[in-house]
């Protein structure tokens, strides 16, 4: 008997430290090594709530915004979550002390995660205050701003950004600067000569006023240097053009209110599992259907979701020829065993719950009456 009671009390002993192995909750942490080769130090705070899961992750290296997982699951020893900056998948140890993973965000890379205690816990900095915003009356013009010809061969728009105060585009033509600083799609851009298109230059310009500018003072610069510097001049009319009308599916949209509070929307593309995967942080529906008309769409896309607000979503999708005007990215080679990602409009419907069909519907036009090649700098 006493011998049997000994096994019992050891067996006792061996379920509680292996449940104890298996308690994730907790603050993690470990080093992540994106491929510019700047470590960046990542904190994971796992705790439940009524059973269930949740999780922030923190780049404390990178201001410590915190980012709230839209699900966070721990089923035999394996640790997943999902967030709208990436995804990050590991395995718990036996011991309950590390989790070894991968953080994808495009390309997987490695990121193994130790359990924190308030010995080692590195410390999260206060989350970055909001940008001073720019006036919301008023009306800046860009106090400086150089042009210069881009002569990489890219055939598309590399990039256009707003960071802080300074406004960048790289590789980006005449008609890419007609169509965001008048929210219209290429093909509701009439006449002109072909150079519009075909060449490409780099701008980096500064506002004259303080303060960030919001979107529709950034469009608002825009139009200033394109009168000011390619002499452009114009007239609107309306056309009957094909055209693809965004709306809610019948399921609903799912959709994750933004969890920044800044001015500017970050739209942008990597790769992502069997596919191209399309990011949108602190964005509107607006923001969405710009960005695909102007870099996705061959054709306007118009708004009639009825979504007021701001969101933060991805979906990832296969492109084909017809889109990114017959030269959608390439993309990292597949493991076999990745399922290919569905067609674009297939992924925003299954994805994020919102509907894309093509109409034809009466829409503005900018018809070209003057232009010339930029003045120098």
């Amino acid at each position: 008997m006493k011998k049997m009671f000994l096994w019992i009390v050891a067996f006792a002993t061996l379920v509680g430290s292996a449940l104890r192995a298996q308690d994730i909750t907790g603050a993690w942490q470990g080093t992540l090594t994106p491929p510019n080769g700047k470590e960046l130090r990542i904190v994971l705070q796992l705790s439940k709530d009524d059973e269930r899961l949740k999780a922030v992750m923190y780049s404390i290296d990178q201001g410590g915004q915190p980012f709230k997982a839209s699900s966070a699951k721990f089923v035999d020893s394996t640790l997943k979550v999902e967030l709208i900056i990436g995804s990050y998948e590991g395995k718990l140890s036996a011991d309950g002390k590390t989790i070894t993973g991968n953080w994808t965000q495009g390309t997987p890379l490695p990121l193994n995660l130790v359990r924190a205690t308030k010995e080692t816990a590195w410390e999260i900095p206060e989350p970055p205050k909001p940008p001073k915003l720019m006036a919301a009356d008023a009306d800046p013009s860009f106090d400086v701003a150089t042009i210069k010809p881009n002569d990489s061969g890219a055939t598309s728009l590399q990039q256009l950004t707003m960071n802080g105060r300074n406004f960048t585009i790289r590789n980006g033509s005449l008609v890419d600067l007609i169509a965001f600083a008048y929210e219209v799609q290429a093909k509701q851009i009439e006449g002109g000569p072909a150079w519009m298109d075909k060449d490409r230059y780099d701008i980096a310009a500064v506002p004259d006023k303080e303060g960030t500018p919001n979107p529709q003072q950034i469009r608002s610069m825009i139009r200033k240097l394109l009168a000011d510097r390619f002499s452009l001049k114009f007239h609107h009319d309306k056309r009957e053009l094909s055209a693809f009308v965004l709306t809610v599916g019948k399921n609903g949209q799912k959709l994750t209110p933004t969890q920044l509070n800044g001015p500017l929307p970050g739209l942008g593309f990597g790769p992502g599992k069997g596919g191209l995967s399309l990011r949108v942080i602190n964005g509107t529906m607006v923001d969405f259907t710009g960005f695909l008309q102007s870099l996705v769409l061959d054709r306007p896309v118009v708004d009639q979701t009825g979504l007021t607000g701001k969101f933060d979503f991805t979906f990832t999708f296969t492109p084909d020829d017809s889109e990114f005007n017959g030269h959608p990215p390439q993309l990292p080679k597949q493991a076999d065993d990745v399922e290919a990602a569905p067609g674009l409009f297939d992924a925003i419907q299954q994805q994020i719950g919102l509907k894309l069909d093509a109409k034809k519907t009466p829409v503005d036009v900018i018809v070209i009456d003057h232009v010339d090649k930029p003045s120098a700098n």
